[in-house]
């Protein structure tokens, strides 16, 4: 096996997570690393660490659990004090949470302050420590220029606002060589609208980039903001395709419960609809390391046990991967199997985090979200590979706070 090479700022993070002894906040733009970073933290380390993610969708892929899951935080029903009382009373999870040294929580960006602090004094009360966490050292790791948190009024709920934040007092490692591109004046580029500045610099990159519909190319990867027009957009495609249709069904197993998180979660459909031909999408990380999570790619043969897809100038074999939750004691509760694929021809900019593309169309028209148009454009490896549907000024926004808390760091 290869020796993993680590940018500068990679093995400085290493250092300090495998040698140090304080809370951590691990970020840093998208590309720089951190998932990769963070799992060969866990397999340096000595010690058994739980991984727990802020979604569902982001659990089941880096096979952990999530959040509120692990702190009996349910759906946040009834109020902080409810929620903190009612956990408390669950004895399997003061156990679990008693003898949890070290805790890593995956896009930590989209914790709420009001779940961090349920989180924080759980934590302090299960382990009868006045201790922030109750003495549990924190590794959060994640990108708050992205997508933002689940919020039920108009401010946003950054979770780096929570007292449960302050009183950890992380060490910042901020990763800052990006691995996903060398394109220098792209990095500029993405620079800018992380902070939601439209520079002439974005401007004339993006005004470059517009082409007409004519001009869209059909094995290129559309990214749209919303669902509907995503879907359409796939299915309509494959229509046109002349080869017969081909369903294979998601296997699933486990509890009930858990299977209904897989079917609204996992990366894969309920029934994956494939021709001949068509256009998908690696939708995970493959451990032999022939392709990513947003590798494209074309359906050659469609076999009962296997997938061949041409990547650039190979064909390679995809099997069956199953995709696995796991209960509030990290035991896996269900699993959901099937080929690890998605049709490619469009995708919401959502579904897109986490993703690398070579190429692909995007539209930045009626975005809503401060960081919706920065994850959509870092997906892409060089500014080279980016074509434009369309895009509105007021598409490029960042969040006051957001931009406040970096300067500072």
């Amino acid at each position: 096996m290869k020796p993993v090479k680590l940018t500068r700022s990679q093995q400085a993070g290493l250092t300090e997570m495998l040698d140090g002894s304080d809370n951590v906040f691990l970020t840093g733009g998208p590309g720089t690393g951190k998932s990769f970073l963070i799992a060969e933290y866990l397999t340096r380390s000595r010690e058994e660490i739980p991984v727990v993610a802020s979604t569902g969708a982001a659990a089941i892929l880096i096979g952990g659990r999530t959040f509120h899951s692990f702190f009996g935080l349910g759906i946040m029903q009834g109020g902080p004090e409810f929620v903190v009382q009612k956990a408390l009373k669950n004895k399997r999870l003061k156990r679990r949470i008693a003898e949890t040294k070290t805790l890593v929580i995956d896009e930590v960006s989209m914790l709420s302050s009001e779940s961090l602090d349920c989180a924080e004094k759980i934590a302090r009360a299960a382990r009868k420590s006045k201790l922030p966490w109750g003495g549990i050292r924190i590794i959060a790791v994640g990108d708050f220029a992205q997508l933002p948190p689940i919020s039920r009024g108009r401010e946003r709920e950054w979770c780096f606002l929570s007292e449960a934040w302050r009183q950890a007092k992380f060490k910042k490692v901020i990763l800052i060589e990006v691995k996903r591109t060398t394109d220098v004046a792209f990095l500029q580029i993405l620079g800018d609208v992380r902070l939601g500045k439209t520079t002439e610099r974005v401007e004339a990159f993006l005004q470059e980039r517009l082409i007409t519909d004519e001009e869209l190319e059909s094995d290129v990867p559309h990214v749209f903001p919303r669902r509907a027009e995503t879907s359409a957009f796939n299915r309509a495609r494959l229509s046109e395709i002349k080869h017969p249709m081909r369903c294979y069904p998601t296997e699933y197993g486990g509890r009930d419960i858990y299977v209904t998180r897989l079917k609204r979660d996992a990366p894969v459909p309920e029934i994956l609809e494939l021709k001949k031909s068509a256009l998908v999408m690696m939708r995970m990380n493959d451990p032999k390391q022939r392709y990513v999570n947003g590798t494209v790619g074309t359906i050659e043969e469609l076999f009962e046990d296997a997938l061949c897809i041409r990547v650039g100038k190979k064909v390679i074999d995809v099997e069956p991967f199953t995709f696995t939750v796991l209960d509030d004691e990290g035991v896996e509760a269900a699993f959901a199997t099937n080929f690890p694929v998605t049709l490619a021809y469009a995708s919401t900019i959502h579904k897109m985090q986490g993703t690398t593309l070579d190429r692909m169309h995007v539209s930045l028209r009626s975005l809503w979200e401060p960081g919706q148009a920065y994850v959509a454009l870092s997906r892409a490896r060089s500014g080279k590979g980016i074509t434009l549907m369309g895009w509105d000024p007021s598409s490029i926004r960042a969040d006051a706070v957001v931009q406040q808390f970096y300067e500072q760091i």
